[in-house]
């Protein structure tokens, strides 16, 4: 009966390092877990970020287009000219003619 006593106190120790360790092991989880989110939460935000500024990016080069494409164009929306090369000419129907010469405002 004594070696059933010694048994059982040995159990009982193993069984409060088991213990022990899945406390380490479930603090180390928890810690993990926490540095992933954290690092999920600044990834997030560092995208949001970097789309905020390809947009201003985007936004800058497309008016810059515009204001460097802006002299060409000039004579054309005056009248002075046709369209620029490369831009291809619309064929304007009876209707559309009819609607520019004011047809239906008479």
């Amino acid at each position: 009966m004594a070696s059933y006593l010694a048994q059982d106190i040995q159990l009982a120790k193993r069984h409060e390092e088991i213990l022990s360790q899945r406390l380490v092991l479930l603090q180390q989880m928890e810690s993990h877990l926490g540095d992933k989110e954290a690092e999920k939460t600044w990834q997030m935000q560092e995208s949001s970020a970097a789309h905020k500024r390809n947009v201003a990016l985007l936004n800058t080069r497309y008016w810059a287009k515009v204001e460097e494409s802006i002299p060409k164009w000039e004579p054309f929306f005056l009248g002075r000219i046709q369209a620029p090369v490369g831009v291809k000419k619309i064929k304007q129907t009876k209707q559309y003619t009819s609607l520019s010469k004011g047809s239906i405002f008479k």
